[in-house]
């Protein structure tokens, strides 16, 4: 029945109105029709119509009588109708299994059901009136509470138990239009809260998701270089401890493991495992180094896990990917990539140099090729170029002219300790004009038919000219930087070798494969010996054979040790900034040595950063020296280190990244002040984590 019943205010009676105000008055309709109908039998008989007419009066004094008499009786039932429906309602809610409540629009309770009140202990339903929800929920706060999209949704945790709480805005304006007593504001309205009990859902997804396949990739770094160190006939043995060990790692929990080749095993875990091997550090990291039987090189591995992808493939790519960022990296660490997320773990020891060249010669066979299907090559480095960079460049675009390329060097700022060897590749020593370019150039130029080659760089924002990777479609990245989460994905030839001194060592050893009509000019072998002599302090830091054996043809080709020295020599006001710099240097945790260089009259200040923070190093005691300089609002941080303390790892949690020994960051938003607490608070955090 759809008639309703309306309270007429101003005739203080009750009125029926729709269907049922039809159901009553049809009658009366019935009487109009037999009216019509006795007019037309009067016309035919006479007599017909008077006892027609007689009937039609009885019929009307009858419905009359009836309507009046059984008016209130209706009116009553349908009255006792509405209240106990009203009732009903209110006991099927108030018996509700789902815990129920109404709210103020300030999140004060005005009444619960019985289900609301037992599921928090409550010992009656009145004593939770006019307490705040906020109170019982603090998720549920005073935004969320101003309903601007007329819902919420919030998820709770309380006692191990989850619930999902559903918020809806309840118009009550309506319901007092007519109301003499209440006037409401536009703004009023009452909230409805109900609970949905989650915990079994959140228990099945969690069973779900522990029960999913992580797979994984462990790669020996250092298998041939190991297994010469020891005498023939302990190999096997030494091979049979590192397989034992990284059999017993995975099979404690549960996992499969299978050996593809010498060196390189293949994985799958649940997840459930995962958190335990995150918490201990993936241990089988320092368990594999303890091995020794006599060989004079300690066994790392590298470990890759993928996990988070839509389907075993994509998690299988994400573990390659991962053994590809932690080789990058060094070795001796585990990457785990979920998604787009990357966890790294491990990585304190120094990188294994690998002796054999091999890998050098196949990379640049392959550069070779890139480069004699291109028109147009593009060579950058990093941001405020140092002279590792320029000397890497430099290299190649002596490889580059062997091959009648046309070349040309991106370089935005030309820094003082580049100058005097940016000069000596002017017109007048025969180079073109247009050698070197800035970024619009550069833009200007590229086309489909170019090759832009990344030095000493391997993250996209921190390279000259970003926006020329996106425009080009062959990238070839040649860098000695620990591969970092954000590194340049699209590159068709990547070579990063972590264990190499510096870009321009990678360099010369290319140039010694890539064709055998290469000839070097003086300035040329200069700026890539200063390349070397550079990041490696003088042969003091990151130096191993292959350093010296780069510089050795380098030194063939005509590079002179007093020409590049000269180079390398202060100005006045430099020198007075690196002592400054020295001398008010803050000695934290007693072994870790932090200043702030004067930027003042000094035309490349984080070079001075830098040779500061190497000769901080030089004290008794210092395990690691960090050296902020505010230029070009930004604070760049030169960190240093010998060999106890790996520097990358801390420069990684500040958004930098670099070597073991040598590493840095870029910091904006802050006063240096403010960069040297942020520091101090990531070392202390490190040293309770036991990460450094």
């Amino acid at each position: 029945m759809k008639g309703t019943i309306t309270y007429m205010k101003n005739k203080n009676k009750l009125k029926l109105k729709g269907k049922l105000k039809g159901y009553f008055i049809w009658p009366l309709f019935l009487v109009i029709v037999l009216l019509c109908i006795n007019i037309w039998i009067y016309t035919m008989n006479i007599k017909a119509g008077v006892i027609l007419s007689i009937c039609i009066s009885i019929y009307v004094i009858f419905v009359i009588i009836v309507y009046q008499l059984q008016k209130p009786v209706i009116f009553k039932e349908i009255v006792d109708f509405a209240v106990e429906y009203g009732r009903l309602q209110k006991n099927i809610v108030e018996a509700l299994e789902i815990p129920y409540g109404i709210m103020d629009n300030n999140g004060k309770i005005m009444w619960v059901n019985e289900k609301f009140a037992s599921l928090f202990g409550a010992e009656s339903r009145r004593s939770l009136n006019n307490k705040s929800i906020s109170s019982i929920f603090p998720e549920i706060t005073d935004e969320i509470l101003l309903l601007e999209n007329d819902s919420a949704r919030v998820s709770v945790n309380m006692e191990a138990a989850w619930y999902r709480i559903q918020l809806k805005k309840l118009d009550i304006s309506k319901a007092f239009e007519d109301n003499e007593l209440l006037e409401l504001d536009d703004n009023t309205f009452l909230i409805s809260i109900n609970i949905t009990d989650q915990t079994e859902l959140k228990r099945l997804m969690k069973e779900n998701q522990d029960e999913k396949m992580v797979a994984g990739l462990i790669y020996i770094d250092n298998y041939e270089e190991a297994l010469e160190s020891i005498e023939e006939v302990r190999r096997s043995l030494l091979v049979a401890l590192i397989d034992r060990k990284i059999n017993k790692y995975i099979t404690n929990v549960h996992g499969l493991i299978k050996k593809t080749e010498k060196d390189k095993y293949f994985i799958i875990i649940k997840q459930k495992f995962l958190n335990a091997l995150q918490s201990n550090k993936f241990s089988i990291l320092d368990e594999v180094k303890s091995v020794n039987i006599g060989n004079e090189m300690a066994i790392t591995i590298s470990i890759g896990l993928g996990i988070g992808g839509a389907s075993y493939i994509q998690n299988s790519e994400f573990s390659r990917a991962a053994i590809d960022l932690a080789l990058g990296r060094g070795g001796d660490q585990a990457v785990l990539k979920d998604g787009e997320k990357v966890y790294y773990y491990g990585g304190k020891s120094k990188s294994v140099e690998k002796n054999t060249r091999v890998k050098a010669r196949i990379k640049a066979h392959a550069l070779r090729e890139l480069v004699e299907t291109k028109d147009i090559v593009m060579i950058m480095g990093h941001k405020l170029g140092d002279v590792d960079s320029l000397g890497a460049a430099i290299g190649l675009y002596r490889a580059m002219k062997t091959f009648e390329k046309k070349t040309h060097i991106v370089i935005n700022e030309i820094t003082s300790s580049l100058r005097q060897m940016y000069d000596k590749f002017d017109v007048q020593s025969g180079y073109e004009e247009d050698l070197f370019v800035d970024s619009n150039e550069a833009l200007n130029i590229v086309s489909d038919n170019t090759l832009v080659i990344v030095v000493d760089v391997n993250r996209p924002n921190y390279t000259e000219c970003p926006e020329l990777l996106k425009k080009s479609k062959a990238i070839v990245v040649l860098d000695h930087h620990r591969k970092s989460s954000d590194n340049i994905e699209n590159a068709v030839l990547s070579y990063i070798e972590p264990y190499s001194s510096s870009a321009c060592e990678m360099v010369a050893e290319i140039l010694q494969y890539i064709s055998d009509d290469i000839r070097l000019k003086p300035q040329e072998a200069d700026v890539l010996y200063s390349g070397i002599i550079l990041d490696t302090n003088n042969f003091n830091n990151k130096t191993g054979v292959r350093t010296f054996e780069a510089a050795a043809f380098l030194k063939r080709s005509g590079a002179d040790m007093i020409r590049v020295r000269k180079m390398f020599r202060d100005t006045e006001a430099e020198y007075k900034a690196r002592a400054e710099a020295v001398r008010n240097a803050e000695i934290f945790e007693g072994v870790y040595a932090i200043s702030e260089s004067p930027t003042e009259g000094i035309e490349s200040p984080t070079v001075v950063g830098a040779q500061a923070a190497n000769e901080l190093l030089d004290i008794k005691g210092i395990k690691a020296s960090f050296i902020f300089t505010q230029y070009n609002s930004k604070i760049y941080i030169s960190a240093r280190s010998i060999d106890e303390v790996n520097v990358q790892l801390i420069m990684e949690r500040l958004g930098g990244g670099g070597h073991l020994n040598v590493a840095g960051t870029q910091i904006e938003g802050c006063t240096v002040k403010d960069a040297i607490e942020l520091l101090k608070e990531t070392i202390k955090g490190m040293i309770e984590d036991n990460d450094i």
